[in-house]
C-alpha cells in the first residue's frame, strides 16, 4: 500500500486533524485489523451499516461496546469439548475489531442473522450544530436601524 504525504493539507485545514490521524492510522494498520472480514455501507444520507462475518459464533459469544467514537466488537469462543479436526478451515480464533465513529454517530440497532453481525448506525448532529445563516452587518443595514430608530 502506498503511503501518502498529507503535511501539505495540514496548512489549509482547520479541525480536521483527527481525520488525517485516522488515515494514518490506518495505512499502517497490521493484517490482524482483517479478522473478522467485515462491509461498511451507507444505507442513506445519515444512515451506515457494518456487517461483520462471524462464521461459527453464536450471540452470547459476542459482545458489543459503543464508547465515544469508538465502537469495539470482540467475540471470545466458549470452551466446549474438544475435538479431533481433519481439516479446520473456519476459524475460532478470539477477535476484537474497532471501527473509528465520526462525530455524532450512535449505534442504533445490532442483529445476529446467518452468521452476519449487523450493526445499525446513525448520524443525529444536534441541531445547534447545524449550518445556520448569518446575517451580514453593512453600512446600508446601519443606515435603516438608523432611519428606523430615527422615525
Amino acid at each position: 500500500m502506498r503511503t501518502y504525504d498529507f503535511s501539505p493539507l495540514w496548512r489549509s485545514t482547520i479541525g480536521f486533524d483527527r481525520f488525517f490521524d485516522l488515515v494514518d492510522a490506518a495505512q499502517h494498520a497490521g493484517s490482524d485489523d482483517n479478522y473478522p472480514p467485515c462491509n461498511v455501507e451507507r444505507l442513506g444520507e445519515d444512515r451506515y451499516q457494518i456487517s461483520l462475518a462471524l462464521a461459527g459464533f453464536s450471540p452470547d459469544e459476542i459482545s458489543i461496546t459503543a464508547e465515544q467514537n469508538v465502537l469495539t466488537v470482540e467475540g471470545r469462543k466458549a470452551d466446549k469439548a474438544q475435538r479431533e479436526f481433519l481439516y479446520q478451515g473456519i476459524s475460532s480464533r478470539p477477535f476484537k475489531r474497532q471501527f473509528n465513529l465520526a462525530d455524532y454517530v450512535q449505534v442504533k440497532s445490532a442483529a445476529f442473522d446467518n452468521g452476519l453481525l449487523k450493526v445499525e448506525l446513525i448520524r443525529e448532529v444536534p441541531e445547534a450544530m447545524k449550518p445556520r445563516r448569518i446575517p451580514i452587518a453593512g453600512s446600508a443595514n446601519i443606515r435603516e436601524i438608523e432611519t428606523t430608530k430615527a422615525a
